[in-house]
């Protein structure tokens, strides 16, 4: 496992469970690797050394820009090696290898979470016995694996972005919004637990709910009055309430 960070810390804890073994951790900070490391018996090792441990794949789980310079990893010549970020093509690997591939976890890790979540496996090999060999270790870690390619894996990070990473933004605005008003956050919790589950059985567009939709001026204006001391707030409540209106084509 090349990256003791969030990816690499729940990929280690997937391996495990899947009956795998983690022979080796290495990391810019070696204390950081040695830590992760501990947990599975596993030594340790520098992204200069000369020679890694050997192992049936190489799993880089560093930062994105790290993989434009892969080739300044010189133990990873000629391994087995998968990277695991969702917008880089799959030739980032090409310099170090003639067998890699991608096993990218379309999901958020934290190293710190109490139980690691349904993580589903994007993948993809430079050639088919290489992809062949991906998914089957993909599916020893989750039942949810699906063939992306470049273009396909992209499309799935931006998407991946809207879900979690705007949506969790929005989440922090009204958590701040409610402090600053003195109003309970926590109260929204089952609207929000609603709203999440409201998505797996049926399709987003069908169930949305407002005063946007409605075409509702009355409530709008209020809103808009409860946020004219947060300008910034109410630009973006501005702007969101627009976007409803023209992707449901409201007049």
């Amino acid at each position: 496992m090349l990256g003791s960070g969030n990816a690499g810390t729940i990929l280690c804890q997937l391996i495990e469970k899947g009956g795998h073994k983690v022979v080796q951790v290495v990391s810019r900070n070696e204390d950081h690797a040695a830590k992760l490391a501990s947990s599975f018996n596993a030594s340790t090792a520098s992204l200069k050394s000369p020679r890694f441990a050997d192992a049936d794949i190489y799993i880089i789980a560093l930062h994105d820009a790290a993989l434009d310079h892969i080739e300044k990893i010189p133990a990873l010549k000629g391994k087995f090696v998968v990277h695991t970020a969702g917008s880089i093509s799959i030739n980032a690997l090409k310099s170090c290898s003639d067998c890699y591939g991608v096993l990218y976890p379309l999901q958020s890790l934290s190293k710190f979470t109490d139980s690691i979540p349904e993580v589903p496996f994007l993948v993809d090999g430079n050639t088919q016995e290489v992809l062949h060999r991906v998914i089957g270790f993909a599916k020893s870690l989750s039942p949810n694996v699906t063939e992306a390619d470049d273009a396909e894996r992209l499309n799935y990070h931006v998407c991946a972005v809207f879900v979690n990473n705007f949506t969790n933004h929005l989440f922090a605005i009204a958590e701040k919004f409610c402090e600053k008003e003195r109003i309970e956050f926590k109260n929204l919790l089952p609207l929000i637990n609603e709203t999440i589950q409201r998505t797996a059985k049926i399709s987003p567009f069908l169930t949305q709910t407002g005063p946007a939709i409605r075409n509702d001026t009355f409530t709008l204006n209020r809103h808009l009055q409860a946020l004219s001391k947060n300008p910034e707030l109410k630009y973006l409540y501005l702007k969101l309430t627009e976007s409803i209106m023209k992707f449901h084509e409201i007049k």
